[in-house]
């Protein structure tokens, strides 16, 4: 930055306020939003949007879902900078969808329910996606609030279904497009559109590209059967078929991972259900056993190559044993995406980042997660995500798996809006004839 510039940011950075800061991640947290229920955090969010003179507004996508947007107006002459997140949680926060599958109760940072303490905020979702939100609303608060002079506008965009799901299985929830970024894909064709764009999830680095997902439903038959026949007529059980055929994808995955592993990516492979038979009963055994596979895959790889592998190893366990019956499909496919690393939003974010950290920067490498930034680059967007560092050692729980997502140190939020605002300083100041 020049000496003006770093000014500017200077003055932004003043602006942050710690205990503001926290009680916005709080606020959030307070608000239930599983994927397809984000209405009211959504509104709450367009009016805390307003208050802080950011035009925010509301925008429904159901009668139950929705997005916060927002914009700051520069003068026009210099390029637009979008800065995403979304809101939604992963989990709901409820036993009755939960449990057991997080474990055989609720842990207090699992409920929609904010405790702060010391410099972390613990609740559902509080890191990720909500402190990460919080970061890019205190970011633009703080830019708008210092008076900096803009030539582009700095959009706000707060988003729904951003969660790898499609509808949860309750009555309330109707939609099958709830997640996958619908709501990302929504605001965009809406006209909320930008000539670059930050999204804000985790991992403290500037990072460029990410996996796609491929999903798919191998269902294996058998015979429907009942334990007091099983010695006296034709048995063949899906369900233990089934364990046949997941063991030898677990098999595969770590070679496939390896195949695709280049740039920042090592997509991996996972099992997340099956279902069989019934619970109200161990003596049947069902003539069908599904579960469902997420595969990864690189930017480099399209969804068709993946599902010809999986096809090709799927062949190999059949081949192995010719006695399994099963077919499959691929029942969803977003591809990963890449921006140039020479473009000017990935370098804007590496200088924020150097700037903070007074060295250069580093990318994180063998990342196999998924966001709503292959949605904004699918748009046609030059995207670059960044985001907070796991908790640490001084952290009030041990980290593990929702604890990453569930408890957010304030101090590293703060941290991501110092970085946030140095890029928004470093882009909307400029005109569009200066960076192109």
């Amino acid at each position: 930055m020049d000496p003006r510039r770093r000014a500017w940011a200077e003055a932004a950075w003043a602006k942050i306020d710690d205990e503001r800061l926290t009680a916005l991640i709080a606020g959030m947290v307070d608000i239930p939003s599983p994927t397809g229920e984000e209405g009211p955090l959504a509104r709450w969010l367009a009016e805390r949007l307003r208050e802080a003179g950011l035009a925010g507004r509301y925008q429904p996508i159901d009668d139950d879902q929705g997005n916060a947007i927002g914009r700051l107006r520069g003068d026009g002459t210099g390029p637009d900078l979008l800065l995403y997140a979304p809101i939604d949680t992963l989990t709901v926060g409820a036993e009755e969808e939960d449990v057991p599958q997080v474990g055989p109760a609720l842990r207090d940072d699992m409920r929609p329910s904010a405790v702060v303490d010391g410099d972390f905020v613990i609740g559902l979702g509080a890191s990720n996606p909500k402190g990460h939100g919080a970061a890019l609303i205190a970011a633009a608060e703080a830019v708008a609030a210092a008076g900096i002079p803009l030539h582009g506008d700095v959009l706000i965009g707060l988003g729904a279904g951003g969660m790898p799901t499609n509808r949860r299985g309750v009555p309330r929830a109707r939609r099958h497009n709830a997640g996958q970024g619908n709501g990302c894909s929504f605001m965009l064709e809406q006209g909320l559109h930008a000539d670059y764009a930050v999204i804000a999830k985790p991992g403290w680095t500037a990072a460029w590209e990410e996996v796609g997902l491929c999903w798919f439903e191998v269902v294996v038959r058998g015979t429907y059967s009942y334990v007091g026949s099983r010695h006296r007529m034709p048995y063949r059980n899906p369900i233990v078929a089934a364990g046949t055929v997941i063991a030898g994808l677990e098999q595969w995955f770590p070679g496939y991972s390896a195949r695709h592993t280049d740039g920042l990516v090592a997509p991996q492979g996972n099992i997340g259900g099956i279902e069989g038979g019934w619970r109200r009963t161990a003596s049947l055994s069902p003539a069908a056993c599904r579960f469902h596979v997420d595969l990864r895959i690189s930017p480099r790889t399209t969804p068709m190559r993946a599902k010809r592998e999986f096809g090709e190893a799927i062949d190999r366990i059949r081949a192995a044993h010719p006695e399994i019956d099963l077919d499959w499909e691929m029942t969803l496919a977003i591809p990963g995406s890449h921006t140039p690393e020479s473009d000017w939003i990935v370098s804007a974010a590496k200088a924020a980042w150097e700037e903070l950290e007074g060295r250069p920067h580093e990318p994180i490498l063998g990342n196999s997660g998924a966001t709503d930034a292959n949605i904004l680059r699918l748009w046609g967007i030059p995207t670059v995500r960044t985001g907070m560092d796991r908790i640490g050692e001084d952290a009030p729980m041990a980290l593990d798996f929702p604890a990453g997502m569930n408890v957010v140190d304030v101090r590293q939020a703060r941290k991501l809006t110092r970085a946030l605002i140095h890029t928004i300083v470093n882009t909307c100041t400029r005109t569009r004839e200066e960076i192109a």
